[in-house]
């Protein structure tokens, strides 16, 4: 990635954060998560039943969990790390940093 698509993609997650977007759970079945849009993108980790976090009107995924209640808790998003992960695929690691 290059140094604007970095800068691009932590503007992107900070606006969401700071538009402050209510974060909720739901418990379902794989195929009801999918058939609801849910983005599940480790198949091969997941049971029968999963729980799916709908984050406002920007995300929903298949996921373990964070651990808030609306996106304006988690601070701010910076990327410490890209790297490629497989042909085509990018994988960023990054932190939540608390202002």
């Amino acid at each position: 990635m290059t140094k604007e698509e970095i800068e691009k993609v932590e503007n992107l997650v900070n606006e969401q954060i700071k538009r402050d977007l209510p974060v909720t759970c739901e418990e379902m079945s794989y195929e009801d998560a999918k058939k609801s849009g849910a983005i599940g993108l480790f198949t091969d980790k997941y049971g029968d039943r999963v729980k799916v976090y709908t984050i406002g009107d920007f995300s929903k995924e298949i996921c373990g969990g964070p651990h808030v209640t609306h996106t304006g808790d988690m601070g701010r998003f910076k990327i410490k790390k890209e790297e490629s992960s497989s042909s085509g695929i990018r994988r960023i690691k990054a932190v939540l940093v608390k202002e």
